[in-house]
């Protein structure tokens, strides 16, 4: 019984058998096996090479995340703006501001050549202060010469001076009058560095909402309703021009992860495989003649996410795109557009770089990822079935012609034999 179910099972059998008695090889047979085996072989190491190889795959998702920071690490130069008048603010929508921002900002003298002066890193001028200030007796309390009084209701330095007299409203003039700032040799520390530069770098910390940071005139000088020579009169006639054109050699947003070395490394190096390792701002320059110029970036910043192979590592970062405007805000609040339009501005502006960020609310996740092996297979296996197949029909047409072309032209050489002899 059970060998007769076994011999109706080959009723089923798909791989018939021939003998080698009944076969016929040819040259042509012989010639479609080596391609055969040739296109298997190359199409195979293909496909091999593919299913080692490590793609980045793309995804858009709604940005989840929550009291996050972000850091700009910028790297800026102002040729012709000393390091003392150009402060570093950031202000947002949840009304945080933070002035004149030193904290892991490096502000480098610059010569009128452009190169840096020796030692000259961060705020002399402040150093110098605080040097003054230590040799003060405890009770000393310095005149505001009618400025705006702090609560403490002294200003023992130049500053706290400039400060009162913004305060008021009024202009700060004349430093020499100021016993405060004689003492400090701040006038002529001032007209020494007239003819500089200032070039700023490092990384400012702000919150991951709407806001700006802009490179102006320090808080001391801070004034909408003047310009930068009635802010800032000794500049007037020192024969030195002024203005915020500027040079920006780096300017991105960075995450938290990439504090870390390895992830900001990881970071970097998926950057450039997919193309974004370029910031848009990177070697962007502004260039103005006048001295009231207002430049003005509008970046939307977008949370970006990396992560390597089978998520061994997932590193937070942002990349952003940018616009940007210039005004001359020697025309005030009324101006023409290159097209000769007339236009109106809200605000009167004031001088220097603006950078005005939007946080977008999606986030980008650039994923490692590798075919799998069962992948790997299912195409090999299509590839050996997909070209023996093509290979056979092939074989089998060819041969076929090849039989139909014999025979005709036995029967053609045939019948004219045969009308010969007839």
């Amino acid at each position: 019984m059970a060998k007769g179910l076994f011999a109706s099972l080959k009723g089923v059998d798909a791989f018939g058998k021939t003998t080698e008695d009944v076969k016929v090889k040819t040259r042509t047979g012989a010639l479609l096996t080596i391609i055969s085996a040739a296109i298997i072989l190359s199409v195979t190491m293909i496909e091999f090479l593919d299913y080692r190889r490590v793609n980045v795959d793309t995804s858009i998702v709604v940005d989840r995340s929550r009291g996050e920071k972000l850091t700009v690490n910028l790297n800026i130069t102002f040729p012709r703006v000393p390091c003392y008048l150009v402060s570093v603010d950031v202000m947002d929508i949840s009304g945080e501001l933070q002035r004149d921002i030193s904290h892991n900002v490096l502000k480098t003298r610059l010569d009128s050549l452009g190169v840096a002066v020796p030692n000259s890193f961060n705020a002399e001028l402040r150093n110098d202060l605080d040097k003054l200030n230590d040799v003060k007796k405890d009770n000393y309390c310095g005149s505001c010469y009618g400025g705006l009084e702090p609560e403490s209701g002294c200003c023992n330095t130049c500053e706290e001076v400039r400060t009162a007299y913004v305060n008021r409203g009024w202009s700060f003039a004349n430093p020499d009058a100021i016993e405060q700032c004689k003492n400090e040799g701040w006038a002529d520390k001032l007209k020494e560095q007239a003819d500089e530069g200032c070039n700023i770098s490092g990384r400012i910390r702000v919150n991951k909402v709407i806001g700006n940071i802009h490179f102006s005139p320090g808080r001391s000088f801070q004034t909408n309703t003047r310009n930068l020579y009635e802010l800032v009169p000794y500049l007037r006639d020192d024969q030195n021009r002024h203005d915020f054109s500027h040079t920006i050699h780096h300017f991105a947003f960075e995450g938290d992860d990439e504090y870390d070395y390895w992830k900001a490394e990881a970071s970097k190096e998926m950057k450039k495989r997919i193309g974004i390792n370029t910031n848009p701002l990177d070697g962007s320059v502004g260039r103005t003649v006048k001295a009231q110029y207002m430049f003005q970036y509008f970046l939307k910043v977008v949370s970006t996410q990396f992560r390597t192979l089978n998520d061994a590592q997932i590193i937070n970062s942002h990349q952003y795109s940018t616009t940007h405007f210039e005004r001359d805000l020697s025309e005030g609040i009324n101006g023409d557009t290159p097209a000769g339009l007339h236009v109106q501005h809200g605000v009167t502006g004031l001088p220097g770089a603006f950078f005005n960020f939007e946080i977008s609310p999606i986030l980008v996740v650039h994923a490692e990822t590798r075919q799998s092996f069962a992948h790997f297979l299912t195409s090999t296996c299509a590839i050996v079935g997909g070209v023996l197949t093509v290979a056979s029909l092939l074989d089998g047409i060819l041969f076929a012609t090849g039989r139909a072309l014999k025979k005709s032209g036995v029967s053609s050489s045939g019948g004219g034999y045969g009308g010969k002899l007839m």
